[in-house]
This record gives structure tokens, C-alpha cells and sequence, in this order.
């Protein structure tokens, strides 16, 4: 696509189109050419006897290029090309939409499958300013909907999909480095915080990780990509098995444990104490400072004694905080917390020597939250269905709150 900015490229289908025409349908058997490792296309190359070379300009085109089809593909032989469309896929997107916010910082991406599921990838811009160079961040799904359910967050409203197969998971970085190129911009960091809990779909999220790392391929420095889970303490220990260069991002949202259940309802199998102890063990054998994210819900999460809390959990660790508001979420009670509540949850955290930031909401407009865009193919729920999600969730938070003494 052309690297003019608008809400809705003329290339593209609008949101309602592609919602209209997202309806469950059959899988392409086809693999995407981006999830197949240099040593498996290698092989598959050499069965039909194609010089050594073909394998480095199918990786320019797949990594570096701007070529969505095969056919586009103009330097390789028209038979190879044919081969190629028979068992590959040169992209697994088939469709996208993008809409802007914060004056263009923030582009959201609706991207349709090929059998009509939506996911969701944003790109975040932020300009170089005094000391810190320009960086481009990309946020990707791992899985259509979750299975996890955190109230507040719009993924959770959709429930579990499917899982994304590696290269669905990987094209998604490749859609925005091809958005950015015509005005030389380029991905710097990504991020596993998008659609679904990547640990629940490991041996996906792994490969494409790898693939988006490894200077053959894609590139990216392994410490400017970050792999976030809400607590899935087994693929925590198996991460750490691999002793990789990533950032791990936990979300905690919370530290009493029966808050937490309400929050995050992972929490009732793999309890927030054993979660921290499994990202600590990360943190020791790889070097890397484990962040924590708490997304911040007045009156809910953001007490003194949550502040304290976490400081007591956190304390002493290789740890760092990021505080955000929460992002309005249709159908919950919840409000995000005022500034200056924030602010002294994180003067709490720091005064114990937790490093901590707080993050502003990017692209609140355009319902960046991921799952908002694509919550929209459900519908409005009935009257009746949001008064009773409001009803559980308002029971279910004062009896935690109410419980751990806040």
C-alpha cells in the first residue's frame, strides 16, 4: 500500500465490509511462506532442483520485499512461481483495514484470514525527542479472541477463536513494515499484547519469535521484542528453558490474590505468587528485568493497599511496572483511575525501588484496546445480558475487595 496516511486507503475494504463478510469458513491448507524455517525451504527448493540462490531471493521478497503474491515475484522463473502458488501462501492476510488516531501516531489494524477470522495489530509511532531515537512498536495477536476472559478487556468479550498458525502471527509484523517502507520507517520493537494469551499457543508464538529475531529472516534485535502472558506458569517455565534474549511481560493487575481471580481469572489455576516466582526465575537465567503490567480501574485496583501490595510482592526483584488507564470496555462498571490516583500508586511502587511507569492510552478513538474492532462482528449484547455482566462483575469485585481488607 501506498505510504500516504489515511483513514480508510482506497485498497482496503472499509470495517463494515470486512466485518459484513466475517463468517467462520474453510482453512487454506496452504502454508504461509513466512512460518516455513531457511532450512525447511531450503529443502523443499533443492527437491526441485533450484539453484541455492532462489532461496535467498524468496527470502528478500518474503522479509525485505513489498510483494504479497508469488506472481509479483518477478525475478524467479514463472515455473518456480506456479510451484510456489500450489503449496505456499505469500501472505496469509487476506484482507485489512486501518484506522488512525492521535494525529496518525496510532494505526489500528482489522486484518481478515482466509477463513474469515479478524485479528488485530496496531503500530504505535513514537518520534525521536532529546536522547532517545525514533521507535515504531508493533503489538500482534497470537490467537483470534481468548480463552482467558479478563473482564476488562475487549478480547475477552469475543471468547476463544483458533490459535494463529506461525506465519498468520508473523505476517502481521510483515503488513507494517511494508506500510511503513515507502517513507523509510522501519519496525523497532513488537510486542506480544494483542489478541489472545500467547503461552497458550507456545510452539506458534515460539517459532514466529524466532523467525522475527533471527538476522536471516526478519532481524529484529531479540531485546526489542517482548512476549506477554497473563500468568500461564508452565509455558513461563518452558520459556526459561530456552533462555532467550525476549522481554517477559506479565499481566498482574493486581497482587491479593482474590482480586486478582476477578481480574484475571487465570489466577484461580496458577496463583499470582507462584506466577512471580516463575517470571523471576526468568529473569535470573536470561538477565532481563521482567515487566509487570497493571492496568489501573478506579476504586477497584488502584488502593493504597493494592499499591502496597504489589510493592511487597515486587519488592527486591528484577522487576518493572508499567501503570496505564484502562481503556473503556463496553459492558463493564468499571472507570479507568483519575491521574493523580496513578501517580501516587507508582510514587508507592518507586519508593521501595520498584522502577515505574506510567503509560498513557494510545488511539482510545479508534478502540485500540485489542478486541474492540473486532468485537464489533458479535453485536451489541441484549439489555438483559450487559445488566447481568454488570450485576456478576460488581458482586464479584466489592466481595474481593471487601474481602482482602481494602
Amino acid at each position: 500500500m501506498s505510504g500516504a496516511r489515511s483513514s480508510r486507503p482506497p485498497s482496503l475494504a472499509s470495517p463494515e465490509a470486512l466485518l459484513a463478510r466475517a463468517a467462520p469458513g474453510p482453512r487454506d491448507p496452504r502454508p504461509g511462506i513466512s512460518g516455513l524455517t531457511p532450512v525447511s525451504l531450503g529443502a523443499w527448493l533443492r527437491d526441485r532442483a533450484a539453484p541455492a540462490y532462489r532461496a535467498r531471493q524468496l527470502s528478500d521478497y518474503a522479509w525485505t520485499g513489498s510483494a504479497t503474491s508469488f506472481a509479483a515475484m518477478r525475478t524467479l522463473p514463472a515455473g518456480l512461481r506456479l510451484e510456489l502458488e500450489a503449496h505456499f501462501r505469500a501472505d496469509t492476510l487476506v484482507e485489512t483495514d486501518v484506522r488512525l488516531a492521535d494525529g496518525g501516531l496510532t494505526e489500528k489494524a482489522l486484518h481478515m484470514l482466509d477463513d474469515g477470522t479478524l485479528v488485530e495489530s496496531v503500530l504505535m509511532r513514537y518520534p525521536a525527542r532529546v536522547g532517545r531515537r525514533e521507535r515504531n512498536t508493533v503489538c500482534i495477536s497470537s490467537q483470534a479472541g481468548c480463552a482467558v476472559g479478563c473482564p476488562f478487556c475487549a478480547t475477552g468479550e469475543l471468547g476463544f477463536g483458533r490459535d494463529l498458525e506461525t506465519a498468520e502471527i508473523v505476517d502481521q509484523v510483515r503488513y507494517w513494515q511494508r506500510h511503513m517502507a515507502p517513507t523509510g520507517g522501519h519496525v523497532t520493537n513488537i510486542v506480544f499484547m494483542g489478541m489472545g494469551e500467547p503461552l497458550l499457543n507456545m510452539e506458534r508464538v515460539v517459532a514466529a519469535a524466532a523467525a522475527l529475531t533471527d538476522p536471516a529472516r526478519f532481524g529484529l534485535g531479540a531485546r526489542h521484542l517482548t512476549i506477554s502472558t497473563s500468568g500461564v506458569v508452565p509455558g513461563i517455565t518452558a520459556l526459561t528453558a530456552l533462555r532467550p534474549r525476549y522481554t517477559l511481560a506479565i499481566s498482574l493487575h493486581a497482587a491479593r490474590a482474590a482480586l486478582r481471580d476477578v481480574l484475571v481469572p487465570l489466577n484461580r489455576r496458577y496463583p499470582v505468587g507462584d506466577v512471580v516466582e516463575a517470571a523471576s526465575a526468568y529473569g535470573e537465567v536470561t538477565g532481563r528485568r521482567v515487566s509487570y503490567e497493571v492496568v489501573m480501574i478506579a476504586g477497584i485496583n488502584d488502593t493504597d493497599q493494592d499499591a502496597a501490595e504489589m510493592a511487597r510482592l515486587l519488592r527486591g526483584r528484577l522487576a518493572h511496572v508499567n501503570l496505564m488507564p484502562m481503556n473503556p470496555v463496553a459492558h463493564t462498571p468499571w472507570q479507568p483511575s483519575p491521574p493523580q490516583r496513578v501517580a501516587a500508586f507508582a510514587a508507592a511502587l518507586e519508593a521501595v525501588g520498584i522502577a515505574t511507569t506510567i503509560r498513557r492510552s494510545r488511539g482510545t478513538e479508534i478502540g485500540a484496546a485489542c478486541g474492540q474492532l473486532a468485537a464489533e462482528q458479535a453485536g451489541a449484547p441484549s439489555p438483559a445480558a450487559v445488566a447481568d455482566r454488570r450485576e456478576r462483575l460488581e458482586r464479584a469485585s466489592a466481595a474481593a475487595v471487601i474481602g482482602s481488607g481494602a
